[in-house]
């Protein structure tokens, strides 16, 4: 009984704020027959690091919590094949790595059983080499094209390394010897891609684990490309809380609501685990300041109009910036290796 209990409490650890799991009956069978199962995220180093990086860093605190071991992959020629250019790939790699370690040090998580390994330091081995041909020769440029279409910049007239791209993530799975991964569900296709090719070459399918997307400041998804849709993880307090203020966050609507989604899967699951509340400053005129214990608490107030959105926004604005205290402090160092691998 006692060991049922433990795998429910893992599960339900590993599902929170998840969208989809590709099979919940195998993770549960993974979870019964393995003490410390090992869960996998893979970050393409090309787009610079922002807030929006913090809910898959929430979720792998999740599975950390659950007793997971967990490896975050730091795919340097990923970021290549998908028109990273090539003479910064080391530097992009140091700035992910600085910001990512500073990003679970800010949430105060437990780290002893996570590992960051860089993807040109396996992927270029003659195995995995082989294995990319051996796989290629199953795989037709129109199922290659579709896994990546939703991750990969691909144009009217693609690359052949935006076709290559989804070949090396699936057997990412097999050479980090890991028993799931997770991603996004923008990466929903290329985790599929896995499940059906890795049999062809007699591996075993993994079980996928997807989040979902976050939506940015502006609406849509939170992207480094738009400038008006994030918080960069060097921004000062000032600048954080100006970008707020600006965010969309119309009154009593939840739909593309940026600041409520950051709230959901960051602010209030760091806040519901600590057992502290969620405090809505507000001026005494207008009944003064609000308590909330859990993120539903807020939504339900929010829909029913009863928080302004500036005064939710401005409440946020003093979460993010505790967040980014690290940065603040790591500040001279961060501007400089980010010139480095963003001028």
């Amino acid at each position: 009984m006692r060991k049922i209990i433990k795998t429910m409490d893992k599960l339900g650890l590993i599902k929170r704020n998840t969208e989809e799991i590709v099979t919940e009956k195998e993770l549960i069978s993974l979870l019964k027959k393995k003490k410390k199962p090992v869960v996998y995220l893979g970050w393409s180093i090309t787009g610079k690091t922002h807030l929006g990086y913090y809910p898959p860093v929430i979720k792998l605190s999740d599975f950390l919590k659950a007793g997971l071991y967990v490896k975050i992959l730091l795919a340097d020629l990923h970021g290549a094949l998908d028109n990273c250019p090539w003479d910064v790939l080391d530097d992009r790699y140091e700035y992910y790595l600085k910001t990512i370690l500073l990003m679970f040090k800010s949430i105060g998580v437990d780290i002893k059983n996570l590992e960051i390994i860089k993807g040109s330091n396996f992927q270029l081995d003659s195995k995995y080499m082989f294995d990319v041909l051996k796989m290629s020769s199953f795989v037709t440029m129109h199922d290659a094209k579709r896994a990546g279409s939703e991750v990969v910049k691909f144009s009217k007239n693609p690359k052949l390394s935006g076709l290559i791209y989804p070949v090396m993530q699936a057997l990412d799975e097999q050479y980090l010897k890991v028993d799931i991964q997770c991603g996004g569900t923008d990466q929903r296709k290329i985790l599929m891609f896995a499940r059906e090719n890795l049999p062809k070459l007699g591996y075993e399918p993994r079980v996928e684990i997807m989040f979902p997307l976050i939506p940015g400041l502006s609406g849509g998804k939170m992207s480094a490309s738009v400038e008006g849709s994030k918080i960069d993880l060097l921004d000062d307090e000032k600048t954080v809380i100006k970008k707020l203020r600006g965010a969309y966050c119309k009154e009593g609507e939840i739909e593309e609501n940026g600041v409520l989604t950051f709230l959901k899967y960051v602010v209030m699951v760091i806040k519901e685990d600590k057992n502290e509340e969620f405090i809505v400053k507000r001026n005494e005129k207008y009944g003064g300041d609000l308590v909330f214990k859990s993120y539903k608490e807020i939504e339900k107030a929010f829909i029913k109009k009863e928080i302004h959105p500036f005064d939710l926004k401005n409440s946020l604005a003093i979460e993010i910036n505790k967040l980014l205290e690290p940065f603040q402090k790591n500040l001279k160092d961060l501007k400089s290796l980010s010139e480095k691998a963003y001028s």
